[in-house]
């Protein structure tokens, strides 16, 4: 999550690669006891090192020293960074994570699950993808010091791997979330709590390439395509095309697009204008032998704009007929 904040925070012009930042007291590893014994990027008191170091630090060599000194310099403090870490989980619906630390150390209070975890990565992937590419860097030289990844399953020649993060803690054991790519199709595995460095990426490894040999990603509803038109009350046009935009593809067992089935659900019992392009309308189930496998956003394809005042006062009597005596009078 430190990686997805700073990604965005230079997304958003808040801060810039090219910034230099004073390193701290507190991201100095001799001096804070809770970096003592865990991965760093050998920072020192007074240091002057650029937002792109710093970055590297972190995502490259998994430098905790790092992820402190970028806190401290996008938040103003670790508290405040872990504020805005919390507040980006709530957003992506991450509810069974909670961050204490900017670093991931163990710390009372702190935990997170696999799900929330592959959640994270495809926001990061989706959300960020600039800073999402520099994880696929092999490594990282910081005065005079060359780190490699930490991430090994980058050397795989069995995966195109691009990605993730390691993370080794006493309390959580050794972690990995990657993420890989064949074709059109990419996949997210997370492996946690194993008790070696070699069990996580084996089984990592293991995950990948099952995905990719008995699963297939497919695009059922185009980009493009219209899935459903919808009623509009109120609107200068009195349908809407509606459809799921660039969130239509998803993974299933292959050769079972033949057994997939889309149904929709609205937010609202009617659609009423104005109504803005990509405005989220609903959502769109997709079922595999009657279970929901996936959902997806049904947003509205093509603006619908307020219409007259007399088309306006007609459409009112019609909704009020249409409440009365049904599809008479939609």
């Amino acid at each position: 999550m430190t990686s997805y904040v700073v990604g965005q925070a230079i997304k958003a012009g808040k801060i810039k690669l090219t910034d230099m930042v004073t390193v701290g007291r507190d991201a100095w590893a001799t001096g804070n006891p809770a970096l003592r014994g865990s991965s760093v990027m050998f920072l020192k008191p007074g240091m002057q090192v650029s937002v792109e170091d710093l970055n590297k630090g972190v995502i490259i060599q998994s430098g905790n020293d790092a992820s402190i000194a970028i806190a401290d310099y996008v938040a103003g403090s670790q508290d405040a960074f872990v504020s805005l870490m919390n507040g980006y989980a709530k957003k992506m619906g991450l509810t069974n994570t909670t961050f204490m630390t900017v670093h991931g150390l163990d710390a009372p209070g702190q935990f997170s699950t696999a799900r929330d975890m592959a959640l994270l990565t495809k926001a990061m992937i989706h959300d960020v993808p600039e800073e999402y590419a520099v994880h696929k860097e092999k490594e990282f030289t910081f005065n005079k010091i060359r780190q490699p990844n930490r991430n090994r399953l980058l050397w795989s020649s069995n995966l195109n791997a691009d990605g993730v993060k390691t993370g080794t803690t006493a309390g959580a054991g050794y972690n990995l979330v990657s993420s890989a790519t064949q074709g059109d199709m990419r996949l997210i595995a997370v492996v946690l709590g194993t008790k070696t460095d070699r069990i996580r990426f084996n089984e990592s490894e293991k995950l990948l390439t099952w995905g990719f040999r008995f699963f297939e990603t497919v695009t059922p509803i185009k980009p493009d395509a219209t899935f459903v038109t919808q009623r509009v009350w109120f609107g200068d046009s009195n349908e809407a095309k509606l459809g799921a935009g660039e969130a239509g593809s998803i993974t299933l067992p292959k050769g079972q697009l033949k057994n997939l089935k889309a149904s929709y659900t609205l937010n609202q019992p009617q659609l009423t204008a104005p109504l803005e392009k990509g405005q989220v309308v609903g959502t769109i189930d997709f079922k595999l032998n009657d279970k929901t496998i996936e959902q997806r956003p049904l947003i509205v394809m093509e603006s619908v704009k307020e219409g007259g005042f007399f088309s306006r006062m007609i459409d009112f009597v019609l909704m009020k007929l249409h409440g009365w005596f049904g599809s008479w009078f939609s």
